[in-house]
């Protein structure tokens, strides 16, 4: 018997998908659903990083301001952003306010802009692990909120000037980007 619950229409989810509907429309299309592209992966890892310290629900609900504010994750737009854009920024009521995670974002994007079209992304599934060694988990206390190879992912990323991604973030990362598969064994979404 696993963790999952049936959720309004009576398919089993992830027990945490089923506390709001956005959390439904966000676990069964996309949350564990592979992305690609290193403007969409960048996106994930601002968003991630913006969500630490803080509930999922409140990023998932500012997303759209988010995306606004930060010229749709364009790496080499955000890059191009100055120090009056960042003051902007932390006016802007549509995102989470915080300085650091601001900064951040910024000097992410201006690292990425001097690495190779797709690097990033061969770079992030370089990290992911192979699913055959990897049982599906049946309980909420069998998924991790740190792997080893998020640790690594974490070290590479930082070594190569990428900030605010620590190991928890980095696997938070693999979690919403598709390199792991943690839905519930008995989860319609996995």
């Amino acid at each position: 018997m696993s963790d999952a619950l049936a959720g309004p229409d009576g398919a089993l989810r992830c027990p945490w998908a089923l506390s709001t509907e956005d959390y439904v429309a966000y676990h069964d299309e996309e949350w564990g659903r592979p992305v690609h592209g290193d403007d969409a992966l960048y996106e994930r890892l601002c968003l991630e990083a913006f969500q630490s310290g803080l509930s999922w629900i409140t990023i998932l609900r500012r997303r759209p301001g988010f995306r606004t504010a930060f010229a749709g994750f364009e790496i080499a737009k955000v890059a191009t952003f100055t120090d009056a854009d960042k003051e902007r920024l932390l006016t802007d009521a549509g995102i989470i306010r915080n300085r650091a995670k601001i900064e951040a974002t910024v000097a992410n994007a201006r690292v990425l802009a001097d690495w190779a079209l797709g690097e990033l992304d061969e770079l992030i599934w370089s990290f992911a692990p192979d699913p055959a060694g990897r049982p599906a988990p049946k309980h909420l206390s069998d998924v991790p909120a740190v792997t080893d190879e998020s640790i690594a992912l974490s070290k590479t990323l930082k070594k190569r000037g990428i900030r605010f991604v620590g190991p928890t973030t980095a696997y938070a990362l693999m979690q919403a980007c598709g390199l792991v598969n943690d839905h519930l064994a008995d989860c319609s979404a996995r």
